[in-house]
């Protein structure tokens, strides 16, 4: 025999919450990488090329490919960044949005970039290098 669950009118206001804050979440780093966005692409290109996760001939094309690749988080709708990041989802359990984004982005699309050598590293240091640079600048703003 099958159950029957019914959500309860508190349960349903907690999940409303929850949604909601990672909404609001979801925008203001949007929001923040929006504003900063030559500064941040700048910090993260530096950072990944220093720490060897990224080899390649030219910093300054990674950078622009990394502001190429903001650039079209800030303007895709919510199922397109969904859809970019869905073979990272489980990659951590609570990921910053943005952080997987340029994640997805580096292991699937900057690795055929004609100026770029190599990609190191597994999937977690690419992530945990770039939220490293998004925290100093959510922290900074």
């Amino acid at each position: 025999m099958a159950k029957i669950f019914y959500t309860g009118n508190r349960e349903a206001k907690l999940l409303s919450k929850i949604e909601s804050s990672k909404e609001r979440e979801r925008i203001k780093t949007i929001s923040i990488i929006r504003d900063n966005i030559d500064v941040f692409s700048n910090k993260v290109s530096m950072k990944l090329i220093e720490s060897g996760l990224v080899e390649t001939v030219s910093k300054s094309s990674v950078q622009n490919q990394i502001v190429r690749c903001l650039d079209n988080l800030c303007k895709s709708e919510d199922f397109d960044v969904d859809y970019m990041v869905a073979p990272f989802r489980t990659l951590i359990s609570n990921p910053n949005i943005a952080s997987l984004y340029l994640t997805a982005f580096i292991v699937e699309k900057l690795l055929d970039h004609k100026d770029v050598v190599d990609v190191y590293g597994s999937d977690e240091d690419i992530y945990f290098c770039i939220q490293k640079e998004l925290n100093k600048l959510m922290t900074d703003v």
